[in-house]
């Protein structure tokens, strides 16, 4: 069997593109290699590989799994089953997180529910001299955003524990998070590759809100003044996090849009 014939078995199961990103994958070799040597014999072993590849994701396994990588901010991510797989629109939190910190020489940032760790070492690669904190409750989540935060020597504390319970009586400048919140009995979550990803990165109570509600609250403790608190949120939770932000002393509340234009990142500044 050659590529070509490779390929096309497997475009009966997966598409074209993800095919090739699985044989790459397997291949060690990037698409445009792939399309040159379409009449390359496939070795039995590489064949076997892809064919298992190509099963799993017909069984809806992400590919983000298959391949142990994912693109975020444009940098590639170790990513694992422990781990929620970085999105697109995540990178809103991260471009209002660095705008936030404009002007603020060494700033002390805390990353709750780091996960991959995508958010906490994309802001400490983009700001050097920021002094990054990440906590996650999962020990095994929190050995995949190590591990990344070695492979791209990013000065970032990896901290175990529940939301700010390992940081003590520590103040921050900025405290980001993008936490739980899908609702728990949120049909989605059965669909796609949620299946596949961790459910205690995604659902949080009845309304989806039970994790945002214990951060909202315990953040005024943990921020100095003028720190301002950033959270990811569900496409139509915009209204009850900017309410909960206000009645816990928050100022300039506002809610931003992700690429959809769907209010997707609300925050607001602590001014004692």
């Amino acid at each position: 069997m050659n590529i070509a014939e490779a390929l096309a078995l497997a475009r009966q199961l997966i598409s074209a593109a993800e095919a090739r990103l699985l044989l790459g994958h397997v291949l060690g070799r990037n698409s445009a290699w792939i399309e040159a040597h379409r009449d390359d014999a496939l070795g039995e072993t590489d064949a076997r590989d892809f064919a298992a590849l190509v099963a799993r994701r017909a069984a809806g396994e992400p590919v983000a799994y298959l391949l142990g990588s994912r693109e975020f901010y444009g940098r590639d991510f170790k990513v694992s089953p422990a781990v929620l797989i970085p999105r697109p629109d995540t990178e809103l939190l991260v471009e209002l997180a660095l705008a936030a910190l404009a002007g603020q020489p060494s700033p002390r940032v805390l990353d709750l529910g780091t996960g991959s760790g995508c958010i906490a070492i994309t802001l400490a690669l983009e700001r050097p001299d920021a002094r990054l904190t990440a906590v996650d409750a999962a020990a095994a989540a929190l050995a995949v955003a190590s591990q990344n935060a070695a492979a791209f020597q990013a000065s970032v504390r990896c901290l175990e524990g529940e939301w700010f319970a390992p940081v003590g009586g520590e103040r921050f400048d900025l405290i980001v998070s993008n936490p739980p919140y899908v609702a728990a009995g949120d049909r989605h979550l059965g669909e796609g590759d949620l299946r596949f990803e961790p459910l205690s990165a995604l659902a949080s109570g009845a309304d989806g809100l039970d994790d945002i509600r214990c951060i909202v609250a315990a953040a005024p403790a943990h921020l100095e003044s003028g720190g301002c608190l950033l959270l990811e949120h569900g496409y139509d939770q915009a209204a009850a996090v900017v309410a909960m932000l206000s009645a816990s002393g928050f100022r300039d509340v506002a809610s931003h849009p992700d690429l959809a234009g769907i209010p997707r990142v609300t925050g607001g500044r602590l001014v004692r």
